[in-house]
């Protein structure tokens, strides 16, 4: 045998598991790079058609403005508990809200139907990313922008001069603003998990979503409706988000900001435990 056939023999072998453990790689508690990915993705997703994204809702908002503007002018004053404020100053608040409740909702829900309809859920189910890990990338994503689309309308309508939206108090509209896109993201990431074809996400906006916020007061002081509606409305979680957000401009409100923002709280909370575990069980993604 030569020298080269002994060495050969002799030369120790790797040890499997310390080869393994160095290809790996570990993570703690929180896969933060995994999450941080999540989000650049669905941040990137709705930003490489921002003209679709994100100008057209401000577009939107900004006309919406224009045309109630036209139609009252300055002649708009409103009574209740609303009573010596301009019409335009009340409905600016609670048109940012609308955008927001839409543009958080419609990110989730296409972002999901879309992956399903193209098979590409294995892109974020496969990487080791956990449920929770999932839900916060998947809403990040939706209360981005969301508020994206509020902060551009909002200097847009106060730029133009549609409406002064001077601020009574910060934390309110804090508060409603982040509430407010937690659970309609919450809700498209449920409609987007449960809808096998974009039909039904067309459902669940016609027959949900545009009752419930005409429902709202976001056009007028739920204080003139009827009695069996207003008590409706008052039952609307889009009232509280509107109501609590305008109250953060103008100082006042057709209900008890507290109440709001327990019911609000509550709704996010729901929100997030049921995405957390349609993710955990597969429903609709796993076979």
């Amino acid at each position: 045998m030569t020298s080269t056939d002994s060495s050969a023999v002799t030369a120790p072998a790797p040890d499997p598991s310390v080869s393994a453990s160095r290809n790996v790689r570990q993570y703690g508690a929180v896969n933060g790079l995994g999450l941080w990915t999540l989000f650049k993705r669905e941040v990137g997703r709705f930003m490489k058609v921002w003209m679709q994204t994100i100008l057209a809702p401000v577009v939107t908002t900004l006309l919406f403005m224009t045309v109630f503007k036209l139609a009252f002018g300055d002649r708009g004053n409103l009574t209740g508990d609303f009573e010596g404020l301009n019409y335009n100053d009340f409905l600016a608040p609670g048109l940012i809200v609308m955008a927001i409740l839409q543009n958080a909702f419609q990110n989730t829900s296409s972002s999901l139907v879309q992956a399903k309809f193209n098979a590409t859920y294995v892109d974020f189910l496969m990487p080791p990313l956990s449920p929770l890990e999932l839900t916060a990338g998947f809403l990040g994503g939706s209360i981005v922008r969301g508020l994206l689309v509020a902060i551009i309308s909002a200097i847009g309508i106060q730029l133009s001069g549609l409406a002064n939206l001077s601020v009574a108090h910060v934390w309110p509209i804090v508060w409603f603003s982040l509430t407010s896109a937690i659970v309609l993201g919450g809700l498209g990431a449920i409609g987007g998990i449960w809808a096998d074809k974009f039909d039904h996400l067309s459902a669940v906006t016609n027959f949900v979503i545009v009752p419930l916020t005409f429902l709202s007061g976001t056009f007028y002081d739920i204080k003139v409706m009827t009695p069996p509606f207003q008590f409706l409305a008052h039952m609307d979680p889009f009232f509280y988000m509107i109501d609590g957000f305008r109250y953060g401009f103008l100082g006042v409100s057709n209900s008890s900001v507290w109440t709001g923002m327990a019911y609000t709280g509550a709704l996010s909370a729901i929100s997030v435990l049921a995405v957390w575990w349609l993710f955990r069980s597969g429903y609709k993604l796993k076979a």
